[in-house]
Formats: C-alpha cells, sequence, structure tokens
C-alpha cells in the first residue's frame, strides 16, 4: 500500500505486523478511535447544525462509526486473515453489527453494575467498560469473521 500521509505511514510502520495477533489488537484500538470520531462528529453536526433530536443524532453518529469501523476492519486491521464470510458481505456486515449491538448492552449494563451496584467513580467505570468491550469486539469478530490465516503462497 502507498500511505501518503506522514501521520499514516508512522502508526502502519510502528505498530506489529498484521498476522501478529496483538498487531491486529493494536490496529483495532486506532480503528475504533478513528470510528469515535466519525461517531461524535456525525452526532455533533446532525445535533447541533441540522438540528436532530439527540437519539437519532446518536443513533447517526453510531450508523457512521460502525460502518467506517467495518472498512478499517476489513482493510487494515484482519488483512493476514481469511474472511469466513468474504463472499457475502451482507452476512458479513450483519454479524459485524450484532456484535457490536451486543457490545452497546454489554457496555450498559458494566456502567450499570459498576456505577449502580459498586459506587465506582462514573469516569473509571466508562474507561474500564470501554475496555472489555473493546476486547469483546476485537475478539467475538476476530472468532466469527476473521478466524484464520491466509494461506501464503
Amino acid at each position: 500500500m502507498n500511505y501518503s500521509s506522514s501521520l499514516i505511514r508512522f502508526v502502519h510502520e510502528k505498530l506489529p505486523h498484521r498476522e501478529n495477533l496483538i498487531g491486529q489488537m493494536l490496529r483495532y484500538a486506532v480503528t475504533g478511535g478513528l470510528a469515535f470520531v466519525v461517531d461524535f462528529g456525525l452526532f455533533a453536526f446532525f445535533l447541533y447544525v441540522v438540528p436532530l433530536h439527540y437519539l437519532i443524532a446518536n443513533l447517526i453518529g453510531l450508523a457512521g462509526g460502525l460502518v467506517v469501523n467495518y472498512l478499517i476492519s476489513v482493510c487494515w486491521v484482519f488483512t493476514a486473515c481469511k474472511r469466513n464470510f468474504e463472499k457475502r458481505k451482507g452476512i458479513e456486515f450483519l454479524l459485524f453489527v450484532i456484535i457490536g449491538l451486543i457490545g452497546v448492552g454489554l457496555n450498559q449494563f458494566l456502567i450499570w453494575l459498576m456505577i449502580g451496584l459498586w459506587n465506582w467513580m462514573p469516569l473509571l467505570s466508562k474507561m474500564v467498560a470501554a475496555v472489555l468491550v473493546l476486547l469483546w469486539n476485537f475478539g467475538g469478530r476476530k472468532i466469527l469473521l476473521f478466524r484464520t490465516k491466509k494461506e501464503t503462497v
């Protein structure tokens, strides 16, 4: 790949290779950050510029972030893996979304548990939940969608 941006080239060269599980996890974390920027940007745009109800704006942001996460995951994170549903992209995307929706539910449950039952500080709870859900999303997608390595020729 030709990386013209020095920031993209730096990130690409400094992260472990895609064949390495740690490399995939770190790339997935970068991907999640980019997806969050899209999610947050769309949310703010549709909330303040358009303006739409905050729940609708949030849904649009989440959908945009999910699409970005899927595209980058397929093109950059898991390229060393055989895609289990490569010929059935609709099913692949649906499973990607389902794993993400389970992650949203898990996040809500963890926040409720840590703040509501254990009386943890909200920001600490959010950080812990975010890390655990990141691991869920990565693991679920890795196992269901990108499990096996491509054969090298």
